[in-house]
């Protein structure tokens, strides 16, 4: 009988990997990569709620204190109620997606945005890491100062051999995570903001938040930011 394991182990090998390319990968991909029509479909449904609804739009309920574009993260089940929605989007995270829906200026044009939650599940991660910090340590692990109260990371200090990075939505550049005086990490957007300044037209001033130019051109948006303003054409962390 043990001739025929090897024969055994083949075919089982076989269907995994046969498996693995004719479904899944079809799933996988479709709940990761950004969709037009989604967004679309999305859209539409949010604009009919708030005709129906005298002006609400379909939002979870979320502290005032949370980050701006995180603060108006898409209900979907309020749309799915009034028959708006037939089902919620693939790439959504309440669908297995690694997308959550969100809007921006939601009063006056509410337009659907999407959030990356990869970047949130690294910038959660390094927060923890600093936290255990500072609990052992008296101040966070500060490294160059490269804006008014925001500082690089010591990342050695935090027992990292290599400094962690986010992949940018926007460009898919590498972004650098940096960190405000109370120690809340945050990702430097102003690669993207360099290309997105130098690549659509613009009448921002300085002292001007200069983030809306990303979602403006993009589906996503510039979550965990700091405010950047424009000075000699270049961005920079705005001091408030």
């Amino acid at each position: 009988m043990n001739k025929f394991y090897p024969l055994i182990f083949v075919c089982m090998f076989t269907m995994i990997i046969l498996s693995g390319c004719l479904f899944p990968q079809d799933e996988l991909s479709k709940n990761k990569v950004p969709n037009e029509a989604q967004l679309d479909m999305v859209q539409t449904a949010v604009e009919q709620y708030k005709e129906e609804t005298d002006g609400l739009v379909p939002i979870k309920t979320k502290e005032n204190d949370v980050d701006q574009y995180q603060k108006y993260v898409i209900d979907f089940s309020l749309l799915k109620e009034r028959q708006l929605l037939s089902e919620i989007p693939g790439t959504a995270y309440e669908n297995g997606g690694v997308y959550q829906y969100t809007m921006v200026t939601p009063e006056d044009d509410p337009r659907v945005k999407l959030i990356d939650l990869r970047i949130s599940q690294k910038v959660q991660e390094l927060n923890r890491k600093i936290d255990i910090y500072r609990s052992k340590n008296m101040y966070p692990p500060f490294g160059k100062q490269v804006g008014p109260g925001v500082y690089q990371i010591n990342y050695k200090k935090l027992g990292y051999q290599e400094e962690p990075y986010i992949v940018s939505p926007f460009s898919n550049e590498n972004l650098p995570l940096v960190f405000s005086e109370e120690g809340e990490v945050f990702v430097d957007y102003r690669i993207d903001l360099r290309k997105a300044l130098e690549e659509y037209d613009h009448d921002f001033q300085e002292g001007d938040d200069i983030r809306p130019i990303l979602d403006e051109h993009f589906p996503f948006v510039p979550v965990y930011s700091l405010p950047y303003t424009v000075e000699n054409g270049d961005p920079i962390f705005l001091d408030e």
